[in-house]
């Protein structure tokens, strides 16, 4: 039921991070502020395909 997904950075466009989401109650696109190591600087991360 999990999917594996990757966040990548809007900045830079850089995958730094792979979770997991349960698509039957989460439909739309994941958007999380974490830290990217390459713009050193805490930036927005979306989903996309793994």
């Amino acid at each position: 039921m999990r999917d594996i997904i990757l966040l990548e950075c809007t900045e830079c466009r850089r995958r730094n991070y792979s979770t997991t989401i349960n698509k039957k109650t989460n439909r739309e696109k994941l958007q999380v502020k974490k830290y990217c190591k390459y713009c050193k600087k805490h930036t927005l991360h979306k989903e996309v395909k793994a």
